[in-house]
């Protein structure tokens, strides 16, 4: 898989995050892309070679194999990274859409004029599909995490699995390649998975506090230039008054 193209297309997306996004993807990027491409395929590399059963029966070793690890962690912790990192494609999008709309409004209407102060800025429906983005991130973490433990009933790898699907001819022991190192690995990314849900999380957080907070600001910038008008008004009809009489 072309990972240079990854960073390629979320480097752009830092652009347009808050200090939360940020360390979002530096933590993708350091502590899961690389160590993913580095150490975590070459562990998992021969799983399916260096799984031993104490039989010879053809077949038997590559159907508990298959029972045991119907799909591999690498290729697992891979649609992760995909699925995670795809909501925020959402976001480049959506800015490239307020550019053009900015170039076709410049080019009618001239260039002194603009649509955005700064299309990149998160307002109005650039808002909401960051915050959507958020979510769904957080979701596709969630859910990944689920089917890991699903799948493998636990996140620790066991040294040794009894199997008895066709066509092993009786209860067999197999062996699993480097189950500690595995362990280790798992847990590791695990935890990475967990602490980028919490940022996610405290992200959404701060977008809805930081909304809130310009919202009431807003509102109390209106009613107090309201309320100069007002008085405005009430001194223009006092001063006519006096003038009639």
């Amino acid at each position: 898989m072309d990972w240079k193209f990854l960073e390629g297309l979320l480097s752009g997306v830092n652009k347009y995050s808050t200090a939360f996004g940020r360390i979002w993807l530096a933590v993708v990027f350091v502590f899961r892309v690389l160590i993913f491409v580095v150490a975590a395929e070459r562990v998992w590399s021969d799983d399916q070679g260096h799984f031993d059963c104490n039989t010879r029966q053809p077949g038997c070793t590559n159907n508990c194999y298959d029972h045991y690890f119907p799909i591999s962690h690498i290729r697992l912790w891979a649609l992760q990274l995909i699925f995670i990192t795809c909501p925020s494609f959402m976001v480049v999008l959506h800015v490239a859409y307020r550019g053009e709309r900015e170039r076709k409004y410049k080019a009618k209407h001239g260039d002194d004029t603009c649509l955005y102060d700064n299309p990149g800025q998160k307002h109005g429906g650039l808002w909401w599909t960051y915050l959507i983005s958020l979510f769904l991130k957080t979701v596709f973490e969630l859910t990944f995490l689920y089917l890991l433990h699903y799948v493998y009933n636990s996140f620790k790898l066991p040294r040794k699995v009894q199997c008895d699907v066709a066509p092993c001819p009786n209860l067999v022991d197999c062996y699993v390649a480097r189950p500690t190192e595995k362990t280790v690995f798992t847990y590791f990314m695990v935890g990475t998975s967990v602490v980028c849900v919490v940022i996610n999380i405290c992200e959404i957080l701060y977008l809805i506090a930081s909304r809130i907070v310009n919202l009431k600001r807003r509102g109390s910038s209106y009613t107090s230039s309201r309320k100069i008008h007002k008085d405005e008004c009430k001194d223009v009809t006092k001063q006519t008054y006096h003038a009639t009489c």
